[in-house]
């Protein structure tokens, strides 16, 4: 009976395998899933009268449509062996005995040679047909975090910066045949295989990507920070997405041979938050300070501040004659000036400019007319 039995299901597989199907993507596959199936319209809807066909074997003469964003892989006993990347409808064509049908013009022969060789396995085809779609457009929403401090050393702080950071990413896969060869373990490539989706948390590939994009965040700002066309800022890299994008690219690159081995890229990144650790908070608060007092505008600041400083002194009591106000004179105040301006002026001032600036002092109470008629003088060589 079992002789019997294992003919009979030969017979019944052998013949419902012989409708040619109409291959589509799997319905309601998100947009971080990476690799997911094709699967056959017509039993899929309910309006199709093939409902027994093997899953593992693709008829020949089937339909399958590859829509944009999208490349289409077909895998037969373990092997990729068909990749399009161009969006539109194709018809499957094989030499394989159990792809053949009569329906795609085989001819009857084909199938009676298809129900010897299923006898021998059981009833079951002796070949593994499988059709994936490989998403080929951005694959957002990939999250990084570091969970402590990392460190890396800032080029225009001349400092090492630490920090807590967390964001997200965006990858392509930029070579299929590498991401599948290389990469995607084996279950999702069987049929009814799941979903390669990248932020499944049960895929263990793709938590090893997290991993690995963690270990290289301290490399990617040290490039970021070190690269002389990006400014050498820290403070523009939460702006800047697709600058540190490529520094973190470049990073996973040089440690994991995402791209040449696997064929991902990282594309896009936005940082959610950079949490600096104290040191570098004091660091970063005293460079914003340098930073506001230099050129002219820290020049200004200055000498606001030194005449604030004489005025005091009259006010507590020095007047005219307190520090001979100036007598140290206008030689203390010439020299507090040409300090001040020396790091901004390779040559010496305009004797007029200056002139204007004691006469602002002047007009201002800062000095008395005659310190005035002293400067003026010694200015203009009287």
């Amino acid at each position: 009976m079992g002789f019997i039995k294992a003919f009979a299901g030969a017979i019944g597989g052998t013949f419902a395998d012989e409708w040619k199907d109409y291959y589509v993507p799997l319905a309601g596959v998100p947009g971080t899933a990476a690799i997911f199936r094709a699967v056959p319209k017509g039993t899929d809807n309910g309006r199709g009268s093939n409902t027994k066909g093997s899953d593992n074997v693709i008829t020949n003469g089937s339909r399958i449509v590859v829509p944009e964003g999208t490349a289409l892989v077909t895998v037969e006993d373990g092997k990729v062996t068909n990749f399009i990347s161009e969006a539109g409808g194709y018809t499957f064509h094989s030499d394989n005995i159990n792809s053949q049908s009569f329906l795609a013009g085989d001819g009857l022969l084909s199938t009676l040679k298809e129900t010897w060789e299923r006898f021998k396995f059981g009833g079951t085809p002796g070949a593994q047909q499988t059709a994936f779609y490989v998403n080929l457009k951005e694959i957002p929403n990939n999250k990084f975090g570091t969970q402590s401090e990392i460190y890396w050393d800032d080029a225009y702080l001349n400092a090492q910066v630490g920090a807590v950071t967390r964001g997200t990413y965006t990858l392509k896969i930029t070579d299929p045949i590498l991401f599948i060869t290389n990469f995607v373990p084996a279950m999702y490539l069987q049929p009814n295989a799941p979903v390669f989706d990248f932020a499944d948390m049960d895929n263990d590939a793709g938590e090893q990507l997290f991993n690995e994009v963690v270990g290289s965040l301290s490399g990617a700002f040290s490039n970021y920070t070190n690269d002389p066309s990006k400014g050498n800022r820290i403070t523009k890299i939460q702006s800047d997405q697709i600058g540190f994008a490529q520094s973190l690219s470049q990073a996973v690159e040089d440690s994991y041979r995402w791209n040449s081995d696997r064929g991902l890229q990282i594309i896009k990144v936005a940082i959610a938050a950079i949490e600096y650790d104290d040191d570098t908070k004091k660091l970063l608060s005293d460079v914003k300070k340098a930073d506001a007092l230099s050129g002219a505008r820290g020049n200004s600041f200055m000498q606001q501040s030194v005449a604030r400083g004489f005025q005091a002194a009259g006010e507590n009591g020095g007047g005219a004659n307190g520090m001979a106000f100036m007598g140290m004179g206008m030689n203390a105040v010439g020299g507090a000036m040409g300090m001040m301006q020396q790091p901004q002026q390779a040559q010496a001032e305009d004797p007029m400019a200056k002139l204007a600036k004691m006469k602002q002092m002047l007009d201002a109470g800062l000095i008395t007319q005659a310190d005035y008629d002293a400067a003026k003088a010694k200015i203009l060589g009287l």
